[in-house]
């Protein structure tokens, strides 16, 4: 197969660039994905100096330092330091090389908590963030302006920015102290069917609306957008164009794993904003959609949980 050209993939250890090299588009490419201990991204020299000697066609930045709420609430500045420094060096040294080709991947928390749902690509910066995750969502902002000034500034130089809706699925985090809603759940219900606990605890009343997407399916539209990334907008969300409360995602884990117990609802705990979901206009005019259903989505991380997750 004729390859495309060296594609550089940050975060190539966590959720997003596992599935991104584990998806059939990335065989197109000469795939650089260094670890930790080749390339610290931290590291703005080092970085620059990767780049100077591996001279990547395009990148695909989806390193980070992340976490559901309980690790944004007890780590602030970490979850903004330690991001601001990645997307500041990966950004800065691909315009220094001259890279044309740069997809940041950001975070729907980028957008004002009390917004109105679904959520267009207009409202950065229009309103509060959630406090729950303002470090991390401060950080990703950083990101994206840093690429649409660059943009301003060289034209040739395509760096734009994908937003995902929350994302689950292989090479998640299952840790109640790492873990996000979904792939929580996933090991809360597992726990509680191999236990044989007759409960399993929802924190708050469960309303709190929610949008998940299966992560190989952002891996198919990251690598598309690498592609075609003339036509992509500067940014552009990336889901599903419908969301799930957090009581029927326990109740669709709880069917696709075979646990029959009861739910007790923790009032006393946070639950972040009541809804969060993506507009998907620009990505549909693009034309991409997601091809996962929930249950599909959740057997395939569930199947991952049981056979090959190591915590």
């Amino acid at each position: 197969m004729l390859k495309r050209g060296k594609l550089l993939i940050t975060g190539g250890t966590g959720m997003v660039g596992r599935n991104i090299c584990e998806h059939p588009l990335a065989r197109e490419w000469d795939v650089l994905a260094p670890g930790r201990r080749e390339l610290d991204l931290s590291n703005s020299g080092a970085v620059l100096a990767y780049f100077e000697r591996e001279r990547p066609d395009a990148v695909i930045h989806a390193a980070g330092r992340v976490g559901g709420i309980q690790a944004n609430m007890a780590h602030p500045v970490d979850f903004l330091v330690q991001n601001v420094d990645l997307g500041r060096n990966i950004i800065l040294a691909a315009r220094a090389a001259g890279v044309q080709r740069l997809i940041n991947v950001a975070s729907s928390c980028m957008y004002p908590r009390a917004a109105n749902n679904p959520l267009t690509e207009d409202l950065l910066l229009k309103g509060e963030l959630e406090p729950t995750n303002e470090g991390y969502a401060l950080a990703k902002i950083f990101a994206t302006r840093l690429c649409e000034y660059i943009r301003r500034e060289s034209p040739a130089l395509h760096f734009k920015t994908l937003i995902p809706c929350n994302l689950y699925g292989r090479h998640d985090k299952f840790a109640p102290e790492h873990s996000h809603l979904l792939p929580a759940i996933i090991h809360k219900v597992h726990l509680a069917k191999t236990s044989g606990a007759p409960t399993v605890e929802i924190w708050g009343d469960g309303t709190a609306r929610r949008e998940f997407m299966y992560a190989g399916d952002v891996a198919e539209a990251t690598l598309r957008a690498v592609v075609d990334i003339e036509s992509l907008p500067n940014e552009m969300n990336v889901g599903l164009g419908h969301d799930y409360s957090i009581n029927e995602y326990y109740a669709i884990a709880a069917n696709v794993i075979g646990w029959k117990g009861q739910f007790v609802h923790d009032l006393t705990k946070p639950v972040g904003m009541k809804q969060k979901l993506v507009s998907i206009e620009r990505q549909t005019a693009w034309g991409w959609s997601p091809k996962t259903t929930l249950e599909q989505g959740i057997g395939l991380a569930y199947r991952y949980y049981t056979e090959e997750y190591k915590p």
